[in-house]
């Protein structure tokens, strides 16, 4: 992402390295014109092949509906009146990303509002996202693991209640202590 003076931010080029090794297809779309574009996205690690150049305002909201139809799961990072439409866009089918220091109707538009305002936010927010499902589907399994051993053995008789209860201590110790490790994520 460029700041006003036209110069790029020196962690973008990390951050779009960073997003590559999440599986995420960085693309970048603009209403510059295609050379400035194409040398923005060649100085951060982006090819030619994924920039969209002089886009109107409007037409990113349709750059981003096209990567949807096609399949892709889109999260917008935009922090601009232009970016808006397109943030709200790719809310329907992924996730809009605003600079906190962005517009009001662009931190409105978007899912999610990023306080800082360099793209190393966005990788963040998908590493905890990742970290966080990860967490809640383990916390499930010990959970159900729990409910699945105890209450038939309970129900016939073969548990103490005793028993029963301290497992159910540990099983909730387990899970607090399993989300406990998400302070963690997104560094």
């Amino acid at each position: 992402k460029r700041d006003r003076r036209d110069t790029v931010r020196p962690s973008t080029r990390g951050a779009v390295a960073a997003l590559r090794e999440l599986g995420i297809r960085p693309v970048l779309v603009t209403g510059d014109n295609a050379r400035a574009a194409e040398h923005v996205a060649a100085q951060v690690g982006i090819g030619a092949a994924d920039v969209r150049a002089e886009v109107l305002p409007a037409d990113k909201r349709d750059v981003v509906a096209d990567l949807q139809a096609q399949g892709a799961v889109v999260g917008m990072v935009g922090d601009g009146v232009n970016d808006a439409a397109a943030l709200a866009q790719a809310g329907t089918q992924g996730l809009g990303f605003a600079m906190g220091s962005g517009a009001d109707v662009a931190i409105e538009a978007a899912d999610i509002t990023l306080v800082r305002t360099d793209l190393d936010a966005a990788v963040a927010a998908v590493r905890v996202s990742r970290e966080t499902l990860r967490i809640i589907r383990q916390n499930l399994f010990w959970a159900f693991a729990y409910n699945v051993a105890a209450i038939p053995l309970a129900a016939a008789g073969l548990l103490n209640p005793m028993i029963a209860g301290a497992a159910m201590a540990c099983s909730s110790v387990i899970v607090v202590t399993n989300s406990l490790r998400l302070r963690r994520a997104g560094r």
